[in-house]
């Protein structure tokens, strides 16, 4: 299955178990795709002691998943795209959305 997952929350808890159900799902052979879109670019930068937010991302590209940052999202806030985040466009949004059998948003 091709799983999308749009996460739009900057809520460390709501986003960590995001990339957790996507580690999973890559586990179990599905091929997983994640958009950060508005408050969701923030992702990189939620850390509490209780959400290693970064290190369930990082889990989450070393297992075969993808990450894709909306640049206009990341431009409003003065944030750049990084090497797990990649820029990318309201098309790449699109794409992800046509090509997926399920998309789960958070």
């Amino acid at each position: 299955m091709k799983l999308g997952i749009v996460i739009y929350s900057n809520d460390p808890e709501t986003v960590w178990n995001a990339f957790r159900l996507g580690v999973f799902s890559l586990k179990q052979g599905d091929a997983v795709s994640v958009f950060l879109l508005g408050k969701g670019v923030e992702a990189e930068l939620l850390a509490t002691e209780k959400f290693d937010v970064l290190g369930q991302m990082r889990n989450f590209v070393e297992v075969g998943g993808a990450i894709l940052a909306c640049g206009t999202c990341l431009k409003l806030r003065q944030s750049v795209a990084s090497d797990i985040c990649p820029m990318s466009t309201m098309q790449d949004l699109h794409t992800l959305i046509r090509d997926s059998d399920k998309v789960l948003s958070f």
